[in-house]
């Protein structure tokens, strides 16, 4: 007998098989196509996002070049009839979306798809299996959450002595010349173990992404389901400033995310990969050219992450906006309802002593200094002129013309600056990149600082920001804007 919730119990396993995605994508007739597509266009080039029309040419190109091989009559349908196939609720392999602002429709890979593709890619031989590595991670990972949790100081600064004689033997030792070094085999061995953990890395992206969206639909079934004041609800779900964020998921990858950003940090990943990668043992492995960079495709898939967050944030607030909207709807309808009755009553009104009574009835004061003192309006006096025709030599074009602000580059220098100090100020984001659209530009950065990065405001200080303008006839112009400091934080 096995127990009630044994995961591997044979009708666990059964309905697992019918309903888990990653099984289903298993069991598909054309699992080979689906496997290798899939890798070639998501994980292999850490793609996160693609628009359909690219997908399916990426995929009409691969079911070309198959027909040619195994004849016309294989894989007849159409490309994005398969893709639309695969991103239906009863297959799961791939997420189907519209982005803001977008008529087309967008695709991206979902966890399961990519565990599935990852037990595919472990059933390979492989020519090295190292273990010791392995051991040590887990002997390490012991360690700290047993060091982590001691409360006793005195068995801390005891643990904390034995490691600082060890690290001075050690010393001792390099320093008479006894330098131990690492043998061939087991480079190859932490080699392979970093390479596995950085690809799983970045693989949960998609995994806590998805984790995202789960307290998203969660927080709305509470919302949906509140039947108590909306201001015990905000408390419940808004006590902190930030439902999915403030989760334990958003705290684990803001804490991630922190350590990422950090510049000494990239510097210090750049230069041990390149060091690793010049070894010959590891060259010997023929490691992937993608290995070199792959703390660039963290931050990339990392930037897709906080994206979502953002975003799920904003459609939380905007739904708790529309929930306070239809509850200020009702109340209008209570009213209407009651100058309805009140005007039907009106020419026969009820009898009797209890009519109508009004509890804790008291008059309004206004005493007569509290009065505003009359000010005479200004008298506008118009000055009669001749109509003098203009010139018909102007460009049209310029009643035309829009100013676009470019978003995507106002983010972009905001985390590059970001990466190098904790913080700055927009007057200091905006000397070091100047303006180049004005007080347009200025009113976007005010929007950005405001709905993505959690800009906090100092009301005691102003700062000034200057950028260059044109005058109406098109000479070169300084133009400044005085406003409170608003200051960036990592």
């Amino acid at each position: 007998m096995s127990a009630p919730n044994d995961p591997f119990d044979f009708f666990a396993l059964d309905a697992l098989r019918q309903s888990h995605p990653a099984w289903r994508l298993l069991r598909a007739d054309n699992a080979p196509l689906i496997a290798a597509f899939l890798q070639r266009t998501f994980i292999a080039p850490n793609v996160r996002l693609m628009a359909q029309a690219d997908l399916a040419e990426a995929l009409e190109d691969l079911l070309f070049d198959l027909r040619r091989q195994l004849g016309e009559g294989a894989f007849p349908r159409t490309a994005r009839a398969y893709l639309d196939d695969w991103a239906e609720s009863d297959k799961g392999w791939l997420r189907k979306f519209y982005r803001q602002g977008s008529d087309e429709p967008w695709f991206d890979l979902t966890p399961a798809s990519e565990k599935a593709i990852g037990w595919l890619a472990s059933l390979s031989e492989r020519s090295f299996v190292g273990a010791e590595s392995r051991l040590l991670t887990l002997v390490e990972l012991l360690r700290q959450m047993s060091e982590g949790s001691e409360t006793d100081p005195a068995l801390r600064i005891a643990e904390l002595q034995r490691r600082r004689e060890a690290i001075e033997a050690e010393m001792a030792r390099i320093a008479a010349g006894d330098i131990p070094l690492l043998g061939d085999t087991e480079l190859k061995d932490r080699f392979l173990q970093f390479s596995q953990i950085a690809r799983e890395l970045l693989a949960d992206f998609r995994a806590v992404e998805q984790n995202f969206r789960g307290l998203d639909r969660k927080v709305r079934e509470r919302i949906a389901l509140w039947e108590g004041s909306r201001g015990e609800l905000l408390e419940q779900i808004l006590g902190e400033r930030d439902a999915i964020a403030d989760s334990d998921q958003g705290r684990n990858f803001r804490a991630f995310w922190d350590f990422l950003m950090s510049h000494r940090r990239q510097e210090e990943l750049t230069s041990l990969l390149e060091r690793v990668l010049l070894l010959s043992p590891v060259a010997e492995l023929h490691p992937d050219a993608r290995i070199r960079r792959i703390h660039y495709d963290w931050l990339e898939a990392g930037e897709q992450t906080q994206r979502t967050v953002a975003l799920l944030s904003q459609q939380l607030r905007r739904f708790l906006d529309d929930r306070a909207w239809l509850e200020n709807r009702r109340i209008m309808e209570i009213l209407r309802g009651i100058e309805s009755k009140a005007l039907a009553l009106r020419g026969a009104p009820p009898t009797g002593s209890e009519f109508m009574s009004i509890d804790d009835a008291a008059c309004s004061i206004e005493l007569p200094l509290e009065r505003p003192l009359h000010r005479p309006a200004a008298r506008i006096r118009l000055v009669e002129t001749a109509v003098e025709a203009g010139s018909a030599d102007l460009d049209a074009a310029l009643l035309f013309s829009q100013v676009v602000v470019d978003r995507e580059r106002i983010r972009a220098n905001i985390r590059r600056e970001l990466q190098a100090q904790a913080q700055i100020t927009l007057a200091e984001l905006c000397t070091r990149h100047p303006l180049q659209q004005g007080l347009a530009e200025l009113v976007a950065c005010l929007q950005i600082a405001e709905e993505e990065f959690h800009a906090l405001p100092d009301e005691l200080v102003c700062d000034t920001i200057v950028w260059q303008g044109c005058d109406a006839d098109g000479q070169p112009l300084l133009k400044q804007a005085i406003l409170p400091r608003v200051i960036f934080v990592r």
